[in-house]
């Protein structure tokens, strides 16, 4: 019956939501002030389901937090340029398409954010590291045990779940949260 397993679904949602650590959430909104502060670039990149995290992340904070403010977030979904992420792949590799994109832009202090499921993805990791070796703050945003982004990046937050579709509902719901907060902070 979907009506049961849409019941099901929601409670397993809930149980996870209990695990989460709110001090992940408080360091993850304590990197992004301070970028805004330094007006450093934020950097922000996933894949899949990741990918469109990343994108509506830079979309809130860009425009739902900062327009119509003097002083802006600067953030930048690494995701979002597709000719420029097909042109790496294939010239390079897939897993150079954020390192890349970094090399062009990031500066020190930048925050580079990576978003993954798993913390696994090859890309994001090559980003994360990248950013670490270059005077950037990394933050991980991950399900499951984290993965290997989990210990790469400097700060991280994971969500304890080996479901996908939970960890990405909840992703989603770490930006909304972040976005609302810092809505109220810049006010």
């Amino acid at each position: 019956m979907p009506s049961v397993f849409f019941k099901n679904y929601l409670r397993e949602l809930n149980n996870i939501f209990g695990d989460i650590n709110s001090k992940e959430f408080e360091v993850f909104i304590g990197e992004l002030i301070v970028a805004y502060e330094r007006q450093s670039n934020i950097f922000v990149c996933g894949n899949g389901g990741s990918a469109s995290t990343a994108s509506h992340f830079a979309c809130d904070i860009n425009k739902g937090v900062s327009f119509g403010k003097d002083k802006r977030f600067k953030v930048i979904c690494l995701n979002d340029n597709i000719p420029t992420l097909l042109a790496y792949a294939n010239d390079i590799s897939y897993d150079d398409v954020f390192v890349e994109q970094l090399k062009n832009f990031m500066v020190k202090d930048d925050l580079v954010i990576g978003v993954s499921g798993s913390g696994n993805s090859g890309n994001i990791l090559k980003a994360i590291e990248y950013a670490n070796k270059n005077g950037g703050n990394t933050f991980g945003i991950c399900g499951y045990d984290g993965g290997k982004l989990k210990t790469l990046a400097q700060k991280s937050m994971v969500i304890q779940s080996n479901d996908m579709q939970k960890v990405e509902d909840i992703h989603m719901i770490v930006i909304h949260c972040a976005m609302q907060y810092l809505c109220g902070y810049l006010k």
